[in-house]
Order: C-alpha cells, then structure tokens, then sequence
C-alpha cells in the first residue's frame, strides 16, 4: 500500500513578509521529538527531519544576511519553527493523525535509520517494515497554521 502524500506546501514570494512576525504566516512548521531518546540522538532525528524540510518547502528559507564585517550566513527559516517533544505513543498517533490531516506535509524520522550506518540497508530495513511496526523518532509537520496547532496542541516545547 503507498500513501499519497500531498504536494509540499509553499509560500509564494508574496507571503514572505520578513517584517512580520511569524504569526502572520499561513503555514506553520512543528518538530515533534520523542523525549526518551538520549541527547544526541533526539538532536539527529530534529536536524535530519529539519533538513528533509528545508528541501521540500518551497520559500521557507528567508534570504541570507550579513553581518557588521560583511560576511554572509545562510537564509534561515523566515516562518519559524517550533520544536516539541513527547512520548513515543503520543508522537505516533500525532503522525497518524497528520498522514490523515488535508493539506498537511509530514516527514518523519524512522527508528532504523539511527541505527543503521548505510543509507540503502536503512531503505531496505524500512521497506520490510510493516506501518504498525514503525517506531519514529521525530517528526516535522508543515500545513496550515489552525491543522498544526490542533495536531500538536498541549505538546510541551523543548
């Protein structure tokens, strides 16, 4: 069975405003982490579910700035992104909620791909591994503002 995932949502050039807070912006960005992971790898599993973000959202990075001496540093996200944490349990029924939400992007960081070393052997473990045995890590969620809120409501912020 393969879900369709809906089209990465974006902003058009229009809606990023950077003078606004970022409130103002249509679409939200949430992290949800599972908290009983150690350190290090709850901080992998936001980094590498933020990057999968950065790729696929249109318009979420803002343009780069400069500093004072005239180096310039990367565009960051404009919009903003919160990062929350909680259970295993709780982080999956937000996953199953968000993959059944309209308009919601979702990617999630699986188990296996922390404990794996080679990239196709954690495609390989994650092929044979049937939806009600996926263990996540964390997830990141971008739809319309009101959807996330309701997705991650009472989830406590790291």
């Amino acid at each position: 069975m393969t879900i369709e995932h809906p089209t990465p949502p974006a902003f058009a050039a229009e809606e990023i405003v950077t003078g606004e807070s970022t409130r103002s912006a249509r679409l939200k960005w949430a992290i949800v982490v599972d908290t009983a992971l150690p350190p290090g790898r709850m901080v992998n599993a936001v980094a590498c579910v933020a990057s999968a973000t950065g790729v696929a959202i249109g318009g979420l990075p803002g343009p780069d700035g400069v500093d004072a001496s005239g180096v310039t540093h990367p565009g960051l996200p404009w919009a903003g992104c919160t990062v929350l944490g909680t259970t295993a349990e709780r982080l999956a029924n937000v996953r199953a909620k968000a993959i059944s939400a309209e308009d919601v992007w979702l990617a999630d960081m699986p188990l296996s791909a922390q404990t794996t070393r080679v990239y196709d052997e954690y495609l390989s473990t994650l092929a044979s591994t049937a939806p009600a045995d996926l263990e996540v890590c964390a997830l990141s969620i971008v739809g319309p503002r009101a959807t996330v809120d309701a997705l991650v409501k009472k989830l406590r912020l790291l």
